[in-house]
C-alpha cells in the first residue's frame, strides 16, 4: 500500500495546477502524494469515496476573528471557524497587536488544529471587544516602530496588517490613523488590509461634516500595490457604492494601481450592493467570511458588553455562518464556481505570499484539502438588510484534511439551509 489515504471519485478543482475534473487525490505522510485519474484503491491504506463532491485545496479564510478570550466576546474558537467548518487556514484580521502577539502565537497558532496566520493590528490594543471602545483607536494608540518590529520578528505568522477606516473614524481624527497604518505596511513591506464602509458617527455631533464618498479616494492615495480594500459589498456609505447608488469612480483607479479586493462577507454584506458592484465589472480577488462572536451563534462570555455601537454586529440572519456559506452567496449573485474557488484558494495564498505552500494540491505540499457537498435545489438566502435571493446551488462542508488528518464538518455555527 503506497498511500495513507485516497480521496476517490470527486471533482477536483485546483486552479493553481490548472486541474478541474474527476481525479483521485492520494496522501502520504501528511503531504499530497498524487493527483491522478483512476488510482487503484488497493494502493491506499484508507479510501474515502467522495463521488459527487468537490475536492479543493484547503480553503483559506482571509478574514477571521479568532483571538478567543483575549478579544472578549469578539474572538471565536479558531477550530470552530476552521477545520470544524471545512476550512484549513484562517487569517485573523487585527486581533493580535504588537503587545499581544506572543499570546496569540501560544494560545491560538500553537494550540489549534487549524493553520492560523495573522494580519497584525495597526493599533496597540488590537481587536479588543470588537472595537467597542472607539477612543482606543486614535493616532496616539499606534506605535509604528513597535508594530513593524513585531511583524519582522514573527514573519512566519504575520503576513500583513489590519486597519479600520470606520472605527472612531474620520469623524474623529481624519486621515492620521490611516497614514500611520500605511507607513507600517510600507516599512515592513507587507500588505495593509483596510475595512471600509462605515463612519461610526459621533453621537453628539454626527459625522463632523465628513462626506462619506471622500473617504475611499483619500485613503487610496496612501496605499501601495498589494494592499487590500475590504467590504466592497457593504450596505454602508463610504465603501464601493457611493451615495448615489453607483460604483465609486475611484474603485477602477484603485484596481489599476494594483490594490486587491476582499469580500469580507460578515455582517455588512448586502446583496443589493453586491449586484451594483459586480454589474459594474468588479470581481473580488479573495473571499473572507468575517465571522466573530457578535455575528455568530456562540455563548456570550460573562462581563462582556450586551450591545455594540454597531448594531449590525449583533445580528446576522440565523446567526449561523461559514466561509462555505459565503461561497454559496457568491454563486447566488451570479459568479461561476470556477470564479469562486480561486477566491478561497490560490488568490488567498498569493495575498499572504505563500503560493508555494498553500492553496494548491500539487504533489509535495502539505495535505490540506477541503471536501464540499455540492447540491442543487432552491433555497432562500437573506442578508442583514432583510433582502432575500434564491439560490439554486448550495455548497456545504463535508470534511477537510489538515496535514493529512481528517476533521468532520460538525461546527455548531454551520448554517441550516432555508428552503425557498
Amino acid at each position: 500500500m503506497q498511500y495513507d489515504l485516497l480521496l476517490r471519485g470527486g471533482r477536483v478543482i485546483d486552479p493553481a495546477a490548472n486541474i478541474d475534473g474527476k481525479y483521485d487525490v492520494a496522501i502520504k505522510d501528511g503531504k499530497i502524494a498524487a493527483v491522478e485519474q483512476n488510482i487503484v484503491p488497493s494502493a491506499a491504506k484508507q479510501v474515502s469515496d467522495v463521488s459527487g463532491k468537490l475536492v479543493l485545496p484547503g480553503l483559506i479564510d482571509t478574514h477571521g476573528h479568532i483571538f478567543q478570550h483575549v478579544t472578549g466576546r469578539f474572538g471565536l474558537d479558531a477550530d470552530l471557524a476552521g477545520v470544524q467548518s471545512g476550512v484549513t487556514t484562517l487569517i485573523d484580521q487585527g486581533g493580535p497587536s504588537c503587545m499581544t502577539l506572543p499570546a496569540f502565537r501560544e494560545y491560538v497558532v500553537n494550540a489549534k488544529k487549524s493553520n492560523v496566520l495573522a494580519f497584525l493590528s495597526a493599533y496597540l490594543v488590537g481587536g479588543m471587544e470588537g472595537h467597542y471602545y472607539a477612543s482606543l483607536y486614535k493616532p496616539d494608540c499606534v506605535d509604528v516602530d513597535a508594530t513593524v518590529r513585531a511583524a519582522k520578528e514573527n514573519a512566519d505568522i504575520v503576513r500583513g496588517f489590519k486597519a479600520h477606516a470606520e472605527i472612531g473614524g474620520f469623524a474623529r481624527w481624519g486621515l492620521e490613523v490611516m497614514k500611520l497604518s500605511a507607513q507600517i505596511g510600507t516599512l515592513a513591506n507587507l500588505p495593509l488590509y483596510i475595512h471600509f464602509g462605515q463612519l461610526w458617527p459621533l453621537p453628539e455631533s454626527g459625522t463632523n461634516g465628513v462626506d462619506p464618498d471622500s473617504i475611499l479616494p483619500d485613503v487610496v492615495k496612501l496605499l501601495k500595490a498589494g494592499d487590500v480594500l475590504a467590504h466592497p459589498f457593504s450596505k454602508h456609505t463610504g465603501s464601493f457604492v457611493d451615495k448615489n447608488g453607483k460604483l465609486h469612480p475611484v474603485v477602477k483607479e484603485a484596481l489599476a494601481k494594483g490594490l486587491k479586493v476582499d469580500v469580507g462577507h460578515g455582517s455588512h454584506f448586502s446583496f443589493d450592493s453586491a449586484r451594483r458592484v459586480v454589474d459594474a465589472g468588479v470581481i473580488p480577488d479573495t473571499l473572507g467570511a468575517d465571522m466573530h462572536g457578535y455575528n455568530t451563534r456562540v455563548p456570550q462570555q460573562r462581563g462582556t458588553p450586551n450591545s455594540h455601537p454597531d448594531t449590525d454586529h449583533m445580528f446576522f440572519g440565523t446567526q449561523r455562518f461559514s466561509l462555505v456559506s459565503a461561497m454559496t452567496s457568491m454563486l447566488a449573485i451570479g459568479f461561476k464556481l470556477e470564479q469562486v474557488v480561486p477566491m478561497v484558494t490560490p488568490n488567498c495564498a498569493k495575498m499572504v505570499g505563500m503560493s508555494d505552500t498553500l492553496g494548491t494540491l500539487k504533489p509535495g505540499v502539505v495535505a490540506d484539502v477541503s471536501v464540499l457537498n455540492d447540491e442543487r435545489g432552491v433555497w432562500t438566502l437573506q442578508d442583514n438588510e432583510g433582502h432575500k435571493v434564491k439560490a439554486e446551488r448550495m455548497l456545504t462542508p463535508a470534511f477537510c484534511i489538515r496535514q493529512g488528518v481528517r476533521f468532520d464538518a460538525d461546527a455548531s455555527i454551520l448554517p441550516v439551509a432555508q428552503a425557498a
